[in-house]
């Protein structure tokens, strides 16, 4: 069966919700503008919405080197975005003094009073290049921004609808936070590929993706659930986690478009 990408995101804001493209830039750290930017504590550990599900409610949108942030019934407020300054180094998981700009008090404070706690806004630093763990790299410059650990991830269409069979009630794909979505193969094909190729760009699928209780977070109530963490574990369940979705490296730069076809170039690992 055919191949297809049916789905392009990127999330501008890691942790905030993500935009919908037809088509996206694939830079080597991953889609163009994907999690260049994050909140953090005033000493520079990064949120996620395990501790602040609030995060799922905002809206960023990137315009002519600025953001937009917006949340429901919160005066949207636009800054402008910068990149060299004064480095605040940050954490993020396992990365310790990554170098990231701090996005000002107005960003600081929007932010602080919708989460209802002290937190800052940055964004990585101008030609930062965030190293990716040397056992899954293809080469020693790969890199990514503030993803969890690799530039791009990777869901399939037939995989969520294998797992929605099993549960009550169906879950969407926007539980994943993927970046790329394909049709095609069968459930869980993306397992076995190694190489695979969209237009121009080719991908390095290098490691399954281990899932939190952020999928269990309905972002249309802002409360956590069992599912589909439950029924995943009885199926999906491996050494080093609950796996869904797949870690991918790009390789080279370029365009990718919704409805291109995925060539597999290596599979069977």
């Amino acid at each position: 069966m055919k191949l297809t990408v049916t789905a392009l995101i990127y999330y501008p804001i890691k942790a905030c919700r993500g935009v919908n493209l037809t088509a996206a830039y694939v830079e080597r750290m991953g889609l163009a503008g994907d999690r260049r930017m994050m909140v953090v504590t005033p000493h520079g550990r990064f949120l996620t919405q395990r501790d602040h599900p609030r995060l799922a409610w905002v809206a960023p949108a990137l315009e002519d080197q600025a953001v937009v942030l917006s949340a429901p019934g919160f005066d949207s407020l636009r800054v402008p975005i910068r990149t060299r300054g004064l480095p605040l180094p940050v954490t993020i998981w396992d990365s310790h003094n990554v170098p990231a700009v701090d996005q000002g008090d107005e960003a600081a404070q929007w932010f602080s009073e919708w989460l209802g706690a002290p937190v800052r806004l940055v964004h990585i630093a101008a030609d930062y290049r965030r190293p990716i763990g040397e056992k899954y790299t293809v080469h020693p410059d790969d890199h990514t921004a503030f993803a969890d650990g690799y530039p791009i991830l990777l869901t399939s269409e037939d995989s969520l609808a294998d797992l929605n069979r099993r549960l009550q009630q169906p879950v969407p794909m926007n539980r994943f936070r993927p970046n790329l979505v394909v049709r095609g193969g069968g459930p869980f094909a993306e397992d076995t590929w190694r190489r695979i190729r969209i237009g121009e760009v080719e991908m390095a699928v290098v490691k399954p993706c281990a899932r939190c209780v952020v999928t269990t977070l309905d972002e249309a109530t802002l409360t956590f659930h069992v599912e589909p963490l439950r029924t995943l574990n009885t199926y999906r369940n491996q050494e080093k986690g609950v796996m869904f979705g797949q870690n991918v490296i790009p390789l080279n730069e370029g365009w990718v478009e919704i409805g291109q076809e995925v060539m597999l170039l290596h599979n069977e690992r």
